[in-house]
């Protein structure tokens, strides 16, 4: 009786167990969140996703009391995306939302008043499918 050469073996074990397995879209989830640098203070970025999840927080100057602030769903049917703003002192001044299956697909206006400085801006993306904007520019 001859011996399985060890590749054969292997390959035969892979077929005789290719009909127990199949393959999932939850693996191809994904989810991302750039950012854009702007000119004279004026910051954005982009998010794109395909029903994953992503977060980011970036830092930003912000020489005035408030920012004017824009982000808008260009093509999404699930998810939120969530826009949080916090002046130099940790102070929330935004915290918006957006939900991918509910009118309205933009949001856009003034921050509450808080401390200029270093502000913490926090962008999250959650079982995301679509893409979309958002602005950030320094306030009156």
């Amino acid at each position: 009786m001859k011996t399985l050469k060890p590749t054969i073996f292997i390959l035969s074990i892979i077929i005789a167990f290719l009909p127990f397995t199949s393959c999932s879209n939850d693996d191809n989830l994904y989810a991302n969140v750039t950012l854009t640098e702007g000119i004279d203070g004026d910051i954005g970025g982009d998010f794109t996703g395909n029903g994953g999840t992503a977060s980011k927080t970036f830092n930003w100057q912000n020489d005035l009391s408030t920012a004017d602030y824009n982000a808008d769903i260009t093509a999404s049917t699930t998810g939120l995306f969530q826009m949080m703003v916090k002046d130099s002192e940790g102070t929330t001044v935004l915290d918006r939302t957006i939900n991918g299956s509910v009118e309205p697909d933009t949001f856009s206006g003034v921050t509450s008043s808080g401390v200029s400085g270093m502000w913490t801006v926090t962008i999250n993306v959650s079982n995301f499918n679509g893409d979309g904007s958002f602005t950030l520019s320094e306030g009156n």
